[in-house]
């Protein structure tokens, strides 16, 4: 690659090591970003590094393959392929197709909302908390005054259980909550 910073759409196949079809459907998907008419290198094997399964391919990397005893290469070869990817092309397809509709369902859920981030959920009950815990502290500050005067245990109670109610019902009320 040296410190060319663009190149021709051939020319980045054969950097890769794959076919020119291949990088036209690696145009067609996206994932490669063009300067002009050239292929901006960088910017599109950063893109290949996010989208693609496997990367960014060097063509240097080759996998050895050692048969087994009784085993041609090619039978090695295919081990080593099913081992990686164990599912055919058309149960990759389907199982792909059935993370794509439940990550658009997802989507649909967010926009309609019908489900929210845990992180929303969390600052909702951490204001409603906060708001609880600073109207409560202020029970103390309101009963003192009437519950030096009160003669009988039950008048305090009493007293306390009214301000507490009050306090409550504030805070499930339109208006507080």
């Amino acid at each position: 690659m040296g410190n060319k910073k663009t190149c021709t759409q051939a020319e980045f196949a054969r950097m890769h090591a794959v076919s020119r079809k291949t990088a036209t459907q690696w145009k067609s998907r996206g994932w490669l970003v063009f300067k002009g008419d050239r292929v901006d290198i960088e910017a599109s094997n950063a893109r290949l590094k996010k989208y693609r399964r496997d990367g960014v391919t060097q063509p240097e990397k080759v996998t050895k393959v050692t048969p087994k005893r009784g085993e041609t290469s090619s039978q090695a070869a295919e081990r080593i392929a099913v081992s990686v990817a164990p599912y055919n092309l058309d149960e990759a397809r389907r199982i792909k197709e059935n993370y794509l509709a439940l990550l658009n369902q997802l989507e649909y859920d967010q926009k309609s909302g019908a489900v929210v981030a845990v992180q929303d959920v969390a600052k909702v009950w951490s204001d409603l908390l906060a708001r609880v815990r600073t109207r409560l502290l202020a029970i103390p500050s309101e009963v003192a005054p009437q519950a030096h005067r009160m003669k009988t245990v039950p008048e305090v109670q009493e007293a306390i259980r009214s301000a507490v109610t009050e306090a409550l019902e504030e805070l499930t009320s339109a208006g507080g909550a």
